[in-house]
């Protein structure tokens, strides 16, 4: 199927938001005939001045969902991160309307209303968009995306990207080959651009440029890139392109130029004000929670393997300070006995019965808690590692140091998208995510990655 141009994508998501602004109207209506189902006058009074009100639930949902980021034009999600965020959006929507609710008392639906409406509205909106891309195809959502190269920089997208592009939102239509430069891409993914840039683009629908030389300097037809841009086709580098699309960033092309000057690495006030507010929040609602299965955590432990019950570790925290960790412990007391510091491996021998379950239920770490409490980590961050450890990575990996200007977190984006690390191998590919957090973290990225660390907990992914 061909795929869309980049005003008609536009038109569609306008009217997807049209449709999903009616559905959630219908939500709020039908959840005011479910609340009073025995009680038409209650019925005949609310609906009197529900026009106002209905509207404003169906706005706010909107704007939250927007917020969320799905109302982007190109953008493609599974299922089960579409239902992530739009369960953080709603969730994030109900706490505005509450806040609206208690300014304005007047535009208050009642707490029944409102519940029976946002999980109407929730079902409703969900089932809509499988309906939609069922109908319309997947393809035509994706972006259209030529690459300028075909050397060792542009095959990283051929080898890493293009092959599972039915999972991602862009078809990569080919690749350019660059005058003076190496090619590395198979010829059939060539694509001549004789007639000019522009005239190529236009002719085969591009939405997107992809600027992936092995050498910069010459090569480039700057001109008619100037020229596409101008025409609303985006231009994007490699280091960024690889950053959107993958959440990460990829070491070996991204250069300090493009740490330096991207806008990111957010650290002012205002920002480490939300942060801590929600790091005490999150850590003391949590603590409400789980404060019983701690005690029993700790009876356990006790139990099988005596004292201490706490493990105790120094850790490496925001800028290369160090700071005390604290863990419920899972390896026998001797487990280091030796002094030298390793690793947990795969059915480590060092491990007692109770440690290989709160290990792999997460358990192990909610003492660290009080870490967040105290200021020393973060709710949301990259996971501390041990001296030993980081003076060792420090030289082996580039950038590696970056990961400590924010604090270290309870949970975090790489260990979301990769599993527990055991070499010097793993801790490079974890610091891509680590640095793309870092570079991009932000207060809905922190609450998209709490949601989905429930479900890393509930499936048992990752733990050694």
């Amino acid at each position: 199927m061909k795929n869309i141009s980049a005003s008609r994508a536009r038109r569609m998501i306008r009217g997807l938001w049209l449709m999903e602004l009616s559905i959630l109207l219908l939500a709020v209506t039908a959840a005011v005939w479910l609340r009073f189902l025995d009680d038409p006058e209650s019925r005949g009074i609310f609906v009197q001045t529900a026009p106002v009100r209905t509207l404003l639930v169906a706005v706010v949902l909107t704007a939250s969902m927007a917020a969320f980021g799905l109302y982007q034009a190109h953008g493609r999600l599974n299922r089960k991160e579409f239902g992530l965020r739009l369960g953080a959006a709603f969730a994030f929507g109900g706490i505005g309307l509450l806040v609206l609710y208690y300014l304005l008392p007047s535009t208050y639906i009642g707490r029944g209303v409102l519940t029976i409406a946002l999980v109407l509205a929730f079902a409703g909106v969900y089932l809509f968009r499988v309906l939609v891309q069922y109908l319309v195809g997947a393809e035509v959502l994706k972006r259209r995306v030529l690459v300028l190269g075909a050397g060792g920089n542009a095959d990283l997208i051929n080898s890493t990207m293009r092959r599972r592009s039915d999972r991602e939102s862009f078809n990569v239509v080919g690749f350019v080959p660059l005058p003076g430069q190496p090619v590395t891409v198979p010829a059939a993914l060539h694509v001549d651009i004789g007639a000019g840039l522009w005239s190529t683009v236009r002719a085969l629908n591009i939405h997107e440029l992809v600027v992936a030389p092995d050498e910069r300097r010459g090569g480039l037809p700057m001109a008619e890139m100037l020229v596409c841009a101008q025409r609303g086709v985006r231009v994007t580098d490699l280091p960024d392109f690889f950053e959107r699309e993958a959440g990460l960033l990829r070491l070996n092309v991204v250069e300090p130029s493009s740490l330096i000057f991207s806008g990111g690495f957010d650290h002012s006030l205002p920002r480490r004000l939300s942060k801590r507010f929600f790091d005490v929040l999150a850590a003391s609602a949590l603590l409400l929670v789980a404060w019983p299965v701690m005690l029993l955590v700790a009876l356990c432990v006790w139990l099988e393997s005596g004292s201490p019950v706490l493990y105790r570790q120094v850790r490496v925290g925001q800028a290369g300070r160090d700071f005390e960790l604290v863990k419920f412990r899972s390896m026998r007391p001797d487990a280091e006995a030796d002094g030298v510091a390793r690793w947990a491996s795969k059915g480590d021998d060092r491990t007692t019965r109770v440690g290989a379950f709160i290990r792999m239920a997460r358990l192990d770490e909610l003492p660290q808690l009080f870490n967040v409490l105290r200021g020393d980590m973060s709710f949301v961050g990259p996971r501390p590692e041990r001296p030993q450890f980081v003076a060792r990575l420090d030289r082996e990996l580039r950038y590696y140091s970056v990961r400590h200007s924010v604090k270290p977190g309870l949970t975090g984006w790489a260990q979301l998208r990769y599993p527990y690390g055991a070499s010097t191998h793993d801790a490079g590919e974890k610091l891509k995510f680590d640095l793309f957090y870092v570079k991009n973290h932000g207060l809905l990225f922190d609450l998209m990655i709490m949601l989905q660390t429930v479900q890393v907990v509930l499936f048992r992914q990752g733990a050694r």
